[in-house]
């Protein structure tokens, strides 16, 4: 039973950190630690239960996901409107930086240490993101420029060092190249999906010898999960990313360095 505790447990914690800007990578190798949920068949179920996760976001933007299909397969990319091109560009730079260094980031960053930097240089980045003062030209995803679209693409390459967290400096990265916080937040959130999608596949593809058919129902548990709190915590911030100033994100980022220092390296 413990193990089905544990897998709701990190299924909360993915749901409610993946997409916002605190590390959800942070945040569930120090619950996976105080756990004592560790090892080759701990790291794929984190990577199940990300796919839950992804799933909440197709659910709330599927309308959006659809009409981009459309006009995609009719090489409809209209000025003035998001559209399947911005995504492309996005996802190209980490892309490219994932399949260069795949092997160099999992060795190297994947400890204690990195995360700790990580976790600190994002909440520095995006109270810079918030602070910063520049002129705002896109209020809304469909004013966001294919300029735009790739220097968010090119913050999205910080998300690769573990800590960072891929909404934090994206979202960053985009009020810092004169989107709306309101339009970072949802741009961020339309290109996880794809992204997501295909590192989680990968990752899948690198861990097979760990999936097994009698941990089918603790991985349903931590899946199901992920995708029910997601809703929640993608919804909630929604409402909350027009007023809500960033700021306190960055705060709880370095008190939870803190405590990933107390609990990971000494």
């Amino acid at each position: 039973m413990y193990e089905y505790f544990s897998a709701i447990i990190l299924g909360m914690i993915e749901g409610l950190t993946e997409f916002l800007p605190v590390s959800s990578t942070g945040h569930m190798i120090l619950a996976g630690h105080l756990l004592g949920f560790e090892g080759g068949a701990a790291d794929t179920f984190k990577i199940v239960i990300q796919l839950g996760a992804v799933l909440a976001l197709l659910v709330l933007y599927w309308t959006r996901y659809i009409q981009m299909l459309k006009n995609l397969l009719r090489f409809d990319f209209s000025a003035g409107k998001l559209n399947a091109l911005h995504l492309i560009i996005a996802m190209i730079p980490a892309l490219i930086v994932y399949l260069l260094f795949k092997d160099l980031i999992k060795t190297v960053l994947f400890g204690a240490g990195p995360v700790l930097i990580g976790l600190v240089s994002g909440g520095i980045l995006l109270i810079i993101g918030v602070r910063a003062k520049r002129r705002v030209t896109a209020e809304t995803t469909d004013d966001i420029t294919y300029k735009q679209a790739l220097g968010i693409g090119l913050f999205q390459c910080l998300s690769l060092w573990p800590g960072f967290s891929r909404s934090g400096s994206t979202i960053s990265g985009g009020m810092l190249l004169g989107t709306s916080q309101k339009a970072a937040a949802d741009f961020t959130f339309i290109i996880s999906v794809p992204v997501m999608l295909g590192a989680t596949v990968l990752d899948l593809l690198d861990n097979r010898q760990y999936l097994n058919a009698d941990d089918l129902l603790l991985f349903a548990a931590g899946f199901v999960t992920a995708f029910l709190v997601a809703l929640l915590a993608v919804v909630t911030f929604l409402k909350l990313v027009k007023t809500f100033r960033l700021e306190w994100f960055a705060l709880y980022r370095f008190a939870l360095a803190a405590i990933f220092y107390l609990f990971l390296m000494r």
